[in-house]
């Protein structure tokens, strides 16, 4: 299974959002990173197709079969109605994604299943946590059973127990599927990705792994003893400076 990024460029009117990004997303979790402005937002909205690239190509195919697949989409904010019950608004998300009518309260079983809600099926809606409420977005992006599962910033907000027993779920996901986590939150990358691509100025400027982007800080550097944040942290900002000087 493989998501083919060729070449997309993105503009609104003479604004130029993205261009030439090349990338490829695979079976698991793959991080994406960026700061504030650098398309990030944009480029979700053409892999779900929210939006069309106006150069370049996105191809999705699921493995030897050649075959496109479905995607699911978790947006940053959603709503859901508080009244309903969480089987029900499950079922209904199936419903809108082309699940026949009567497989969808099957389907949406299944679905919380996997984030580990089905004790509270019969739940409605507004008696949830934050992080319950979020698995219950990812349930109902999981619902028709798509091959690529797309998070945008799933993490914000919640408490750390809540990010823990999240990240527990997205990484369950990822053992049969695509996932692209879209994310400012460094830790997020570090327990989830196996892989994590970094977009900067509409472009993608680093794809690889963790140890990868790790490796491009030299540790003797004087000012590594004074900073608070793992290497990790120090590479990333390493690279998104390096980009901003550059440009200047």
């Amino acid at each position: 299974m493989l998501v083919h990024v060729e070449r997309v460029g993105f503009s609104y009117g003479r604004t130029e959002i993205l261009r030439g990004v090349d990338w490829r997303i695979g079976l698991g979790v793959t991080g994406l990173l960026g700061p504030n402005g650098a398309g990030k937002t944009t480029l979700l909205n053409l892999l779900v197709g929210l939006a069309r690239p106006t150069g370049g190509t996105i191809t999705m195919r699921d493995g030897d079969r050649g075959a496109g697949f479905a995607v699911g989409f978790v947006p940053q904010r959603f709503s859901l109605a508080g009244e309903m019950r969480v089987l029900d608004t499950v079922a209904y998300a199936a419903w809108v994604n082309g699940v026949a009518r009567e497989d969808c309260g099957k389907a949406a079983g299944t679905a919380l299943e996997m984030v580990g809600l089905s004790d509270n099926a019969r739940t409605r809606v507004r008696a949830l946590s934050g992080g319950q409420r979020q698995r219950v977005g990812i349930a109902a992006a999981l619902a028709h059973q798509p091959r690529l599962l797309v998070l945008d910033e799933p993490t914000a907000g919640l408490d750390p127990g809540q990010r823990l027993r999240l990240r527990e779920v997205v990484a369950a996901i990822g053992a049969t599927r695509a996932v692209l986590l879209s994310t400012h939150l460094i830790e997020d990358i570090s327990h989830l990705c196996d892989r994590v691509g970094v977009l900067a100025g509409g472009r993608l400027v680093f794809d690889g792994t963790e140890r990868e982007l790790t490796a491009l800080i030299d540790d003797t550097d004087a000012t590594a003893a004074a900073s608070a944040g793992s290497r990790f942290e120090r590479a990333y900002d390493a690279l998104i400076t390096g980009l901003g000087a550059a440009r200047d």
